[in-house]
């Protein structure tokens, strides 16, 4: 699937192509620059609408003065390289053709004032869903989780080209040969050990033999996936197609099940979803008894986010596995 806004939208006179480039994106000291760079001279914000939804960055519509309609996000300047990891993210997803993304259009770093660092997108929300909106997404997913992802991860089979961030936590995506050790490593260990707080003697006990009996739960995939890595339903959006759109990944090449555990943490989708993609792709028998330990991953990133109103959630799988 093409992915960009000449699918959705104007398409941007790039007056000034030769402008800084930060992983493969345009980037712009000021956000004056940027809209004059994109859309011509003289082009300005006409309209700013905040917009509820994540907790790491603010998100705004914005509406130039030539009509055109951008999705922004901001943050502190501490906070710019958030942009520049969900910028190779959400390329990384694109180039697999299976399912739609916004567009990046550029990153920046706003100096007036206090500054702050933005990130400018296409505009994609549309309202009307078409009608086999989930079957249809279950099937894009399926095929994004089946496209080659080999030339993501360089040295090992599982991770990524680079570091990333699940909402404001740093996700480790050093390369390993193995799946399991990849998510015991990269996932589990440095979540547990940002948390080992709030573990009395006993719940590190456990913590070290879940960690050591790992390969006893979990199952090395046929092949490895490209991974949304943040897949609730509010990374997922209706684009102007009617058709499911990713935001907000937190992407990593590892096993496609991680991700469908993922939908269903917060609520699920409908079950026309997991019907069509297990047809699509059909699961590895004992995935039910796999769920709640890629889920522990979330969790864990949770607690140590948010706080302790996560720990008894966090408690009970990591009891349930290990006695």
């Amino acid at each position: 699937m093409e992915n960009g806004m000449d699918r959705h939208g104007k398409q941007g006179t790039h007056k000034n192509p030769s402008a800084e480039q930060h992983d493969g994106i345009p980037y712009f000291t000021s956000m004056e620059d940027a809209l004059s760079s994109l859309f011509g001279d003289g082009v300005e914000i006409a309209q700013t609408r905040r917009i509820a939804g994540g907790d790491s960055n603010e998100a705004y519509g914005l509406t130039l003065t030539d009509g055109t309609d951008l999705f922004m996000k901001a943050n502190t300047k501490g906070n710019a390289p958030l942009f520049a990891a969900e910028a190779v993210g959400l390329s990384a997803i694109a180039r697999t053709g299976t399912i739609g993304t916004p567009r990046i259009l550029c990153s920046g770093m706003d100096g007036k004032g206090t500054g702050y660092s933005f990130l400018l997108m296409e505009w994609i929300a549309g309202e009307r869903r078409i009608p086999d909106y989930w079957e249809t997404f279950a099937r894009q997913l399926a095929a994004m989780h089946g496209a080659d992802a080999s030339d993501l991860v360089a040295g090992g089979k599982y991770g990524f080209v680079c570091d990333n961030y699940i909402g404001r936590g740093r996700q480790i995506n050093t390369a390993k040969d193995g799946w399991i050790a990849f998510f015991r490593d990269c996932r589990l260990e440095p979540q547990f050990r940002k948390a080992s707080g709030y573990f009395d003697r006993e719940g590190r006990r456990k913590v070290a033999k879940l960690l050591d009996r790992l390969g006893d739960i979990l199952v090395e995939p046929k092949s490895p996936s490209l991974l949304h890595g943040d897949l609730w339903s509010g990374n997922v959006v209706t684009g102007k197609d009617g058709r499911a759109w990713l935001i907000d990944p937190a992407v990593s090449v590892g096993h496609a099940e991680a991700d469908i555990a993922m939908t269903e943490l917060f609520g699920g989708f409908p079950q026309a979803f997991y019907d069509v993609y297990r047809k699509a792709a059909p699961m590895q028998e004992g995935y039910a008894g796999r769920r709640d330990c890629y889920n522990l991953y979330h969790l864990l990133n949770h607690l140590n986010i948010f706080g302790k109103t996560y720990l008894g959630a966090v408690e009970r799988i990591l009891w349930g596995y290990v006695r």
